[in-house]
């Protein structure tokens, strides 16, 4: 009996191998294109990068600041074998338009807006959001406002806690406190190539896995005319995120939607404790801290795109 128990056994488990090579098999031989695209939205065209099947599971992937959906290019390549995927590029950010500040605020109410109604024209009205920075305020209003859209969310630093705002927002919290000349010239630097270099590299274990590409495109579009003024602007705003706090943690405590946390703890604005406060309201996260900086994928992509996948494919069994 203990004989045929052990057969047994070992069929089943060579059935499950061998289902689970069979997936990878036929996830791997799917080809999928990268897509450069553009649309308009309330007057405004917006790039987006896209790949994947649209009958997949669709991950709408939400940049940081000073980003765009460049920021995504590891998760584009290696899930969209499996996934849909959709990055957008903010208005004023990335390849999309950067409309004069005299026609459009920048606000993160307005540039949630628009994605809202970017994401309604594309009619994708059932997807998971992947929150970085300044992607977290826009994918909180957005399921806030559509919590019956949100399949789940990824985190990768993006935060939602009065508990996770670092060290690093001194500045911008005397910005907040008064907007002046002096306020406004301090966080300058934040603009400048070191500055925004420091933003990608601070906290990496190994600087060489940044790429070099990502914080010299940022400067170059952060030395466009105007630049300065309305990212001060966006600066400013964010305190308007922080008030609304208590409503996105009601959200989370009200539908507990599935968590990924995938945290780089050396980030200076948002830190280890930012991640850990989302444990009091929401009951089952899948709970990873990295040894890396505020763009954790730089550094520690593979690991995070292999989480992200394991999380997707538990949602959709």
């Amino acid at each position: 009996m203990k004989n045929l128990v052990l057969i047994l056994s070992t069929v089943l488990l060579f059935i499950s191998c061998k289902e689970e090579v069979a997936l990878e098999t036929d996830h791997l031989s799917k080809t999928t294109t990268l897509k450069y695209k553009n649309l308009e939205v309330n007057g405004i065209n917006i790039a987006y990068r896209e790949a994947g099947d649209v009958n997949d599971p669709t991950i709408v992937l939400l940049h940081g600041f000073p980003a765009s959906s460049y920021q995504y290019r590891k998760v584009l390549a290696q899930l969209s074998n499996e996934f849909h995927l959709i990055a957008p590029d903010y208005p004023g950010f990335g390849n999309s338009d950067f409309p004069d500040a005299e026609t459009f605020a920048y606000t993160f109410d307005n540039i949630a807006t628009v994605v809202d109604s970017f994401l309604e024209q594309k009619e994708i009205n059932s997807y998971a959001i992947m929150i970085q920075d300044y992607g977290a305020p826009i994918g909180f209003r957005l399921a806030t406002e559509h919590p019956e859209r949100i399949t789940a969310i990824i985190n990768q630093n993006g935060n939602a806690y009065e508990a996770g705002l670092g060290d690093a927002w001194a500045g911008i919290r005397a910005l907040w406190k008064h907007r002046t000349k002096e306020t406004e010239e301090a966080l300058l630097p934040a603009f400048s190539l070191e500055g925004l270099k420091w933003q990608y590299t601070h906290g990496v274990r190994d600087i060489e896995t940044v790429d070099p590409d990502t914080y010299n495109l940022d400067f170059l579009r952060l030395s466009r005319p105007n630049a300065h003024a309305v990212n001060l602007d966006l600066f400013y705003d964010y305190q308007n995120n922080v008030k609304l706090y208590p409503k996105w943690q009601q959200y989370l405590r009200d539908n507990q939607p599935p968590l990924l946390i995938v945290w780089g703890k050396n980030d200076a604005f948002f830190p280890e404790s930012g991640a850990e406060a989302f444990k009091k309201d929401v009951k089952n996260i899948d709970y990873n801290i990295y040894d890396t900086g505020h763009f954790a994928l730089e550094e520690d992509g593979d690991a995070i795109i292999k989480n992200m996948r394991g999380f997707m494919r538990n949602l959709n069994k």
